[in-house]
């Protein structure tokens, strides 16, 4: 297993156990106050407990070295983990808001909360809050589409909590429909949240180009000796730690196979290192 994936899965590790003792604290206080909004919340948040242990399975596959059957790699297992995510969380938002409709329909008497429980949930809010900053900023570092996903989610939680805390608060008040109000609105939230990730994680999975065609041709006609850089393609998605680029260059028709292939070479070298790409494969042809 690469350095890359060890370290996602030692991020991951280390989320799902703060998760987990996240979604404890919501499921007590939720069943203790009858606040679907709360248990919506607490719902909310395993969802990132599941993604957690998916993402941990889906890294070791996505790590795989290149072999007969995938050339390019496993790395777009770790992006369809985080498809996965979108999915998980699309059902988490129909069964949210079905419920309150449901407590809404039967107008039932406003959540009772005590002073203990809410400080409950406010140390949630402020994990949650460390956990998305943690894991996003991890994301970016690693090129990781599963924990910036991830992080997505869980940013989600951060105002969610919020919500369901300012729903309490008018519960406290005997305002009963606020509560299952907010978690139709945290639902609707979550969809927003989940769209952005499909937006994110398709292109990635179709081959949508990661890199301008005229980023990849000036770099690559800024090396002596190329006259031309043409048939441009690349795929790997904007912000992918694996990105693949395929580019032919015209040189001098008089050089020789070892002068065209050493301007290859260099041509190679520097699209790697100034456009981040992980493989290119370059065709020369005469000019």
């Amino acid at each position: 297993m690469s350095d890359r994936a060890i370290a996602v899965r030692r991020v991951l590790t280390g989320l799902l156990v703060a998760n987990l003792a996240v979604v404890a604290a919501k499921a007590v206080v939720g069943l203790a106050a009858g606040s679907l909004a709360v248990l919506g919340d607490a719902l909310h948040s395993g969802v990132d407990a599941l993604n957690n242990v998916l993402g941990i399975v889906v890294v070791g596959v996505a790590s795989k070295e290149p072999d007969e059957e995938h050339p390019y790699g496993h790395s777009k297992f770790e992006t369809l983990g985080a498809l996965t995510i979108v999915g998980l969380m699309s059902i988490t938002c129909f069964e949210l808001a079905r419920d309150a409709v449901g407590r809404l329909a039967a107008a039932r008497p406003a959540p009772v909360v005590t002073n203990v429980q809410l400080a409950m949930l406010l140390g949630t809010l402020v994990l949650n809050v460390l956990v998305a900053w943690y894991e996003n900023r991890r994301g970016r570092e690693l090129g990781s589409d599963l924990l910036l996903a991830d992080a997505a989610h869980t940013r989600a939680d951060v105002f969610i909590t919020v919500g369901v805390l300012v729903g309490l608060m008018f519960a406290r008040r005997g305002i009963s429909w606020v509560d299952p109000a907010l978690a139709i609105v945290i639902a609707v939230f979550i969809m927003r949240i989940a769209f952005r990730i499909f937006q994110r994680t398709v292109p990635v999975l179709v081959d949508a180009s990661a890199i301008p065609t005229g980023a990849i041709r000036e770099v690559a006609e800024r090396v002596d000796g190329v006259r031309g850089a043409y048939g441009i393609r690349s795929r790997g998605g904007d912000n992918s730690a694996i990105r693949y680029a395929e580019v032919t260059i015209a040189v001098d028709g008089s050089a020789n196979v070892a002068a065209a292939h050493a301007i290859a070479d260099q041509v190679e070298e520097r699209l790697k290192r100034d456009l981040n790409l992980a493989a290119v494969t370059v065709h020369v042809e005469p000019w």
